[in-house]
């Protein structure tokens, strides 16, 4: 009794197990706030992702030269008339449309999903380029992530529920590995455990004798080639999960509603997952939306070391040979994975805590 009058929550604080709040169930008011929230997140999103497109058409225009040019220069400069308006047409070159007119189309193509024809893989068609390069890295870098965010997480909580231990005293050193840059790292493993102890393959994303497809010699054969690239993710990134957790549930845990839950008496595991951990997750998991958004785009670094097959090997490639259709292709992939990253992490905030509707 004395507990419950002198450690009073704050207001908007998560409730404890066996309080009921004025009002009970959601009520109406609630659930429209809620609906208002989704509703204003959504067209932020359309908003954003309509800036982003226009920005991709009009940034590659800005540049000097055309992806014409580049190709006839590949050429060697010999190409016939209709060689050229060949490639013209595939390429989207038309110079005697206007910068509107060029516009309108640019939508009118991409609505269509057409995104023009790939310099770098001529004649692949970008999306066909995209659409074969991002299972790869959505494979790797998204496993990699997911893992490294749920270890990362998990222990946070452990080193803030045991602060002054052991246990938190070796934390600092995973900011150590965290600080240092991924090719780095990468290069590193491959030389000692792919090319020193031959432990793992030195490049690729599956072996050459194998044939890709829903079978088992590819299956394990692209397995045995992303482990070391992956690992290198991992070890790179848990620590920024971890710090950031530790200090957020060493934050939560001098929370009013963690207090009164701890002076009501409820079990330590409880108090901590529950009440301690719930709130503190929030800012890991906005982080973890932007960090599957990027997904889309490849460990860039990670995947030139080791000539992975995904997306940020591609876009190397597109920048290495000029290829503005490809790299247009490429950045809108990845706006709109990080903008519908985004969105689903506003919608997750909002669930785990109500009040985030409500402001």
């Amino acid at each position: 009794m004395l507990a419950s009058v002198l450690v009073r929550p704050r207001p908007g604080a998560l409730p404890v197990a066996g309080e009921r709040r004025p009002g009970g169930s959601p009520t109406r008011r609630g659930w429209w706030a809620r609906a208002r929230y989704v509703a204003h997140r959504a067209a932020f999103t359309v908003v954003t992702f309509a800036a982003a497109v226009s920005l991709d058409f009009l940034l590659p225009r800005l540049m000097p030269g055309n992806p014409l040019a580049a190709e006839l220069l590949r050429l060697g400069g010999r190409a016939s008339p209709a060689a050229v308006r060949a490639l013209r047409l595939a390429f989207g070159v038309h110079t005697r449309q206007g910068l509107a007119g060029q516009y309108v189309a640019f939508w009118a193509q991409l609505l269509h999903g057409r995104l023009g024809v790939s310099i770098t893989y001529f004649p692949s068609s970008v999306a066909s380029v995209v659409a074969q390069s991002l299972p790869w890295s959505v494979c790797l870098v998204g496993m990699a992530t997911l893992i490294s965010f749920t270890v990362g997480t998990a222990l946070g909580v452990v080193a803030a529920w045991r602060r002054g231990t052991w246990f938190d005293a070796v934390v600092p050193a995973t900011g150590l590995l965290a600080s240092v840059p991924y090719f780095w790292t990468a290069l590193v493993s491959l030389t000692v455990f792919a090319a020193t102890l031959h432990w793992f393959p030195l490049s690729g994303g599956s072996g050459a004798t194998t044939t890709a497809g829903w079978n088992w010699p590819f299956a394990w054969s692209a397995l045995d080639h992303a482990v070391l690239p992956a690992a290198t993710i991992v070890v790179s990134s848990v620590g920024i999960w971890l710090l950031g957790m530790r200090n957020m549930t060493v934050a939560s845990l001098a929370e009013d509603h963690v207090l009164l839950a701890e002076a009501k008496g409820l079990p330590t595991r409880r108090v901590l997952l529950a009440y301690a951990a719930r709130t503190a997750v929030l800012p890991n998991v906005a982080g973890l939306a932007v960090s599957l958004g990027f997904v889309v785009g490849g460990a860039i670094l990670t995947e030139i070391v080791f000539s992975y097959p995904g997306i940020g090997f591609v876009l190397y490639n597109a920048v290495a040979n000029d290829d503005l259709p490809l790299m247009q292709g490429v950045f809108l992939a990845i706006t709109a994975a990080v903008l519908l990253a985004n969105l689903l992490a506003d919608l997750v905030t909002a669930l785990l805590d109500p009040r985030v509707a409500q402001s």
